[in-house]
């Protein structure tokens, strides 16, 4: 199953659209990269050649340095393919030396004390952890001292590059110029959500800004690109086994909510392109804000899961949770893609302080979220497991009693969740408080604690087929 999300704006600072952004004549050479979430982007290269009839090598420099040679696409009219070859090795004082082993170069040394510089020619016969040369009948190690010297090479080696270089060898059937359009994956590329909110607990809301966050630390920087971002995770053939399925992040239930954003599918994925040709830089983290709303209905929770029917020596402390709806009807209306939102809190004076932060995966519009920001060491919770009853060789019978204990001025209200179930006729028999399913392998129940007090839950649940 892919994971899909609908990123959709709200109140968004920036609007998305899928138009393309900054439109230009078709005859016109342009670039656009499509980035995905696993440091993986598509670069799709239109650039202007004007080849001579007949078999010839182009070069196309600033392509990415980390591209994969595999996915490379060349079209163009009148171009055949015959090969390609990706010249990765970049021009660099070290490279040079490697290259100019067994060959002739220029050694000059200048004099501290009167300036006099003095040539000899050398032959190369070793770069390995230093240089080592032969100067007529003599061996000489290249010293890094302080004598000054220079070393002078007659020229660049051909498989040399002052950047990354793809070199193709075409058979054009005719001469004169046209489009082409190169096509390749890169890593080195990736984007991100990025989230801050505001909570404010009297009022049960928060504010929430979401930033798209690009990286490039592909080796190249892609100038004036017409840039869509795509929200899903792709598969990518690795070699590795498939990682087995986890529930989503911070999503307590998942949505179902109509689309009302802008974007559309691209097959499973949804697709995004950013309003503007944007530059991005080498070695660079761009952000573009993408949501802004206000408002949305949140509260803080006490929260105790586990998937286990068991007993404990000692209490464990509840997570401190916060508890929102990106739905319609809670004020964001709003898909989430995956990232890190972070948490602030108004302090006595009010000043914002940051309470905590935590992962979400791609959330579609319309779910339940609960981003964990802590554990309280005054609320604490103990299992005890009371009895195991076998109904049938398939069906068990749990007895469970919970001890939740309130060291806190206030009275709270703990969610205690109970996973582990499973079975078309899993049932509670009896319970002390009232529960709710939260899905078809999760029981709740919302319990009660006074201040500097405690409250016992207790029920029976029979799970299996």
């Amino acid at each position: 199953m892919l994971k899909t999300t609908l990123l959709t704006v709200g109140l968004a600072a920036l609007s998305f659209a899928m138009t393309a952004p900054g439109s230009r004549a078709a005859d016109e050479p342009k670039l656009s990269v499509t980035i995905y979430n696993n440091n993986l982007a598509l670069v799709q290269d239109v650039r202007r050649i004007e080849p001579a009839k007949g078999r010839q090598t182009l070069e196309f420099k600033d392509v990415s340095a980390a591209i994969r040679p595999e996915t490379v696409s060349l079209t163009a009219n009148g171009i055949d393919i015959v090969e390609q070859n990706f010249d990765y090795d970049l021009l660099t004082p070290t490279k040079l030396m490697e290259k100019a082993v067994g060959h002739e170069v220029k050694i000059v040394r200048t004099n501290p004390g009167n300036g006099q510089q003095t040539t000899e020619t050398a032959t190369v016969l070793s770069v390995n952890n230093g240089v080592v040369l032969k100067i007529g009948d003599r061996i000489e190690v290249l010293r890094d001292d302080d004598v000054p010297t220079r070393v002078i090479f007659d020229k660049v080696p051909d498989n040399l590059r002052a950047q990354p270089t793809l070199s193709v060898v075409v058979d054009s059937d005719i001469a004169g110029p046209r489009l082409a359009t190169l096509s390749y994956l890169t890593s080195g590329l990736s984007w991100k959500a990025d989230y801050v909110a505001l909570f404010d607990e009297p009022a049960s809301k928060l504010d929430l800004q979401g930033w798209i966050t690009l990286e490039n630390h592909s080796g190249t920087p892609f100038v004036a690109a017409d840039t869509q971002l795509v929200a899903g995770d792709v598969t990518l053939s690795s070699g590795q086994q498939q990682q087995p399925y986890n529930p989503r992040r911070g999503v307590v239930r998942a949505g179902a909510e109509a689309h009302t954003g802008p974007g559309k599918a691209l097959g499973d994925y949804y697709i995004y392109a950013l309003p503007e040709r944007t530059t991005i830089a080498e070695n660079q983290t761009k952000q573009v804000s993408f949501l802004d709303a206000s408002g949305v209905a949140a509260h803080k929770i006490y929260q105790y899961y586990t998937d286990h029917f068991v007993s404990a020596d000692n209490p464990s402390s509840a997570a401190v949770v916060i508890d929102f709806s990106n739905a319609t009807g809670g004020g964001l209306g709003a898909g989430l893609p995956a990232g890190t939102i972070r948490l602030y809190q108004r302090d006595a004076k009010g000043e914002p302080k940051f309470i905590g932060e935590n992962a979400i995966d791609h959330t579609p519009q319309g779910s339940e979220l609960a981003i964990k920001i802590g554990d309280a060491f005054d609320v604490t919770v103990q299992p005890t497991l009371v009895a195991t009853t076998a109904i049938s060789k398939t069906r068990t019978r749990y007895s469970m009693s919970y001890l939740i204990r309130n060291a806190k001025a206030e009275p709270v209200t703990v969610e205690l969740r109970q996973g582990g179930v499973w079975g078309r006729d899993t049932k509670v028999e009896k319970a002390s408080l009232p529960g709710r399913a939260i899905d078809a392998f999760t029981e709740a129940w919302s319990v009660p604690v006074p201040a500097n007090g405690q409250t016992l839950l207790t029920f029976d649940i029979a799970t299996g087929d």
